[in-house]
């Protein structure tokens, strides 16, 4: 058995991963950072997305970032209401940190980090643009690394390559443990078993290539979706599960995970199809089951995916006419690279869909019968809804009439899982009385925070805030 000592082991090579192995390299500590993906496939989710953050600048974040981050992980409609809740945690007789609820404080560190977070990335050879987005309509603004995730992953790669030692097709087994603290890393690698001594960052995502896990939390529906990308088959859930296994406290809803809406055809990731809101979506039996656009595709789609979800099969199909064809840049949230079905009739579009021709016929003709005639505005949501008709259509409702008809198939991939590691603002994980375990940290999607709706471009954002703040800290922490 190998035995390797350093000051922080991380787990993971995608952005929370590199970021915590940068700034410790940097603060002068020995890294050893474990991967069990290859060299050519390191890099999780992060090295395959395009790494949207939500920011109007490389040091503002979006004007609504801290609503969204509120609001958002725990569904309240008027975030206020949370974070006057948060504040009154003082006067409780349970911590906050001990509840299923959102540190108000982890937020307040991850608004005051965003800016000086990317002005350090850019410090490494990284440039943030406000580059195109595959939502026609939006309701935030957003930057991206020019070069997407993939650059992340190369830059950071290149930035430690030459102070810490990388283990590729290393898989982290156990934490090992004494004097009630995390001392280190059980692991195994082509040559065998390994255990490395140090401090721990685990870094290594959530459990969305893990069948057992997906079934165990989400239920049968957990297989009706596969991983968004590659990256996303190398998250098993292990580094969850060891750090349960010694007292860590658990959050996030592990029941629920990021939806998209792809075409389960390719086999590309991310092949995401977000042009409903311009046409109807129907089930397998041929029936309209959600309002396909009631607000910015930007903001609804995850929702609109897990209705796709729980219909039969998983499977949904957008339709378009002529007229949802003709909007500008339509290509642009039809990501897949698989063509359209197309059929010159609804009655011959049903037969290639294998739907009933009278249930397909009886939706379209009840949908045309309660939009309106005028032509909508594809740039915002413009109100133009239907009338009279269940479940309702809130904007860019028009006629489904003109051939071509073109058609896509849908279901819901998982870019995520939302359940994970309870942390605090500096990425300690917590164990179940609130208190930090000694020795570990945690940061990315392997910690959870996330209770019932995805908040939007934040996920890159937050791993590479709490990665670079768990590697600084981890090493002022040694003793």
């Amino acid at each position: 058995m190998t035995e390797i000592r350093a000051d922080l082991i991380v787990v993971g090579m995608g952005i929370a991963g590199l970021s915590a192995a940068l700034a410790a390299s940097e603060a002068g500590a020995k890294v050893v950072v474990v991967d069990r993906a290859s060299l050519g496939q390191s890099g999780g989710n992060t090295r395959y997305t395009e790494a949207f953050m939500r920011m109007k600048s490389v040091d503002e974040p979006s004007d609504d970032l801290a609503d969204a981050l509120l609001g958002d992980f725990m569904g309240y409609p008027d975030p206020s209401l949370l974070k006057e809740t948060l504040e009154e945690r003082s006067t409780w007789s349970i911590p906050a940190r001990t509840l299923n609820i959102v540190d108000y404080h982890y937020v307040e560190t991850l608004l005051q980090n965003v800016g000086p977070t990317l002005r350090w990335l850019t410090g490494h050879g990284l440039r943030f643009e406000a580059l195109p987005t595959p939502f026609l309509t939006t309701s935030t603004t957003r930057l991206s690394p020019v070069g997407g995730g993939l650059a992340l992953v190369e830059t950071l790669l290149a930035s430690i390559a030459s102070t810490c030692e990388i283990l590729y097709e290393t898989t982290a087994r156990s934490l090992v443990t004494g004097d009630g603290k995390v001392t280190g890393l059980e692991a195994m690698g082509p040559d065998g078993a390994v255990t490395l001594i140090g401090t721990v960052m685990l870094a290594s995502g959530g459990y969305e290539g893990n069948a057992e896990m997906l079934s165990r939390y989400q239920g049968p529906q957990g297989m009706l979706c596969r991983p968004v990308a590659v990256g996303g088959h190398y998250n098993k859930g292990e580094g969850i599960e060891m750090a349960m296994a010694i007292g860590a406290a658990s959050a996030g809803n592990f029941s629920l995970f990021h939806a998209e809406p792809i075409d389960p055809r390719s086999g590309v990731s991310e092949a995401a199809i977000f042009a409903f809101p311009y046409g109807v979506l129907v089930n397998v039996e041929g029936e309209r089951f959600v309002d396909e656009a009631p607000g910015p595709v930007d903001a609804f789609y995850e929702r609109i995916t897990r209705r796709i979800q729980a219909q039969t099969n998983g499977v949904a199909y957008l339709i378009l006419d002529a007229t949802g064809q003709d909007v500008p840049n339509i290509r642009t949230a039809l990501r897949t690279d698989q063509p359209a079905i197309v059929a010159q009739s609804i009655e011959d579009l049903a037969s290639r869909l294998e739907i009933d021709v009278t249930s397909l016929g009886a939706t379209i003709a009840r949908y045309n019968a309660a939009c309106g005639t005028d032509a909508f505005d594809f740039t915002k949501p413009d109100g133009k809804t239907t009338l009279g008709l269940t479940p309702p259509k809130s904007n860019w409702a028009t006629p489904i009439e003109k051939g071509p008809f073109h058609a896509y198939p849908i279901m819901a991939a998982n870019v995520f899982t939302f359940g994970g590691l309870r942390t605090n603002e500096r990425a300690q994980v917590l164990n179940r009385d609130g208190c930090p375990i000694e020795g570990l940290y945690a940061a990315g999607e392997i910690t959870g925070l996330y209770y019932s709706n995805y908040t939007g471009s934040t996920s890159v954002l937050r791993g590479a805030v709490f990665g670079r703040i768990g590697g600084r800290d981890a090493v002022r922490d040694l003793p």
